[in-house]
C-alpha cells in the first residue's frame, strides 16, 4: 500500500513537533528571577543579599565586591529551595558594588551573573548629623577663651549659737563683773575697820 506524500508531510511534522516539544525542557536551564539589591539600583545600606531563581538550585558561591576591590560578604551562602541568601560583612562604604554569583541548576547546569548596584550612605551621613547636633556647644573655657567668673558665696546669716561665742570670746578678754564686786567688798570693809579703829581713844 503507497502512502499518499500528504500524509508522509503531516507525519515528518507531527514528529518534528514532539521532537521539539521533548527537547524544551532540556534547553530551559535555570535563570535568575530577581535579586535583591536590583541591577544597576541605589540603596543607602546593605546587610544582605537575595537572589531568587526560577528554580531550585545547588552549591551557590556569592561575592559583594566593592570600588576598592575588597570583598564585603560574610560567611558562607545559605540556599533554601530557589532562593539564595548572602550576609554583608559591617557596613558598607559609599561606592559602587557588584554582586558576582554562581549556582548549579537542579539538572547539574552552572550558571552565573553579575549585578551592579550602588551604596549612596545617605544612612551614614544622617546619623552622623544626628550625633553633631545631639553634642552641646563646648563652653568658653573649654575652647580656650576667658572663664566665666565664679559666682560669689551668699552670705551667711548670723545664728544664735554664733553670737553665744562671740560674747563668750569677748568675756575671755576682760575682768568679770562678780570680781569687781567682791573686790569693792573687800575694800568697803577694810575702811570701816580703819575708821572704827581711829574713833577709840
Amino acid at each position: 500500500m503507497r502512502k499518499s506524500p500528504l500524509a508522509a508531510v503531516v507525519a515528518f511534522v507531527v514528529t518534528l513537533l514532539l521532537g521539539t516539544a521533548l527537547a524544551m525542557p532540556a534547553l530551559a536551564h535555570t535563570s535568575l528571577r530577581s535579586s535583591d539589591p536590583k541591577e544597576n539600583s541605589r540603596v543607602d545600606a546593605l546587610t544582605k543579599v537575595k537572589l531568587t531563581f526560577s528554580e531550585s538550585v545547588r552549591y551557590p558561591v556569592v561575592l559583594v565586591r566593592g570600588p576598592d576591590d575588597r570583598q564585603y560578604e560574610s560567611g558562607t551562602p545559605a540556599v533554601h529551595g530557589s532562593e539564595v541568601t548572602q550576609s554583608v560583612a559591617g557596613s558598607l562604604p559609599a561606592g559602587k558594588y557588584s554582586v558576582a554569583w554562581r549556582v548549579v541548576s537542579s539538572d547539574g547546569h552552572p550558571i552565573e551573573g553579575e549585578i551592579p548596584f550602588t551604596v549612596t550612605g545617605s544612612a551614614a551621613a544622617g546619623q552622623d548629623g544626628t550625633e553633631a547636633a545631639a553634642t552641646p556647644p563646648s563652653t568658653p573655657a573649654a575652647s580656650g577663651g576667658t572663664p566665666a567668673p565664679e559666682q560669689s558665696a551668699a552670705p551667711v546669716a548670723a545664728t544664735p549659737a554664733a553670737d553665744d561665742q562671740a560674747e563668750a570670746d569677748a568675756g575671755k578678754g576682760g575682768v568679770p563683773a562678780w570680781v569687781w564686786i567682791v573686790v569693792f567688798g573687800i575694800g568697803g570693809v577694810g575702811i570701816g575697820m580703819a575708821i572704827s579703829m581711829r574713833k577709840k581713844p
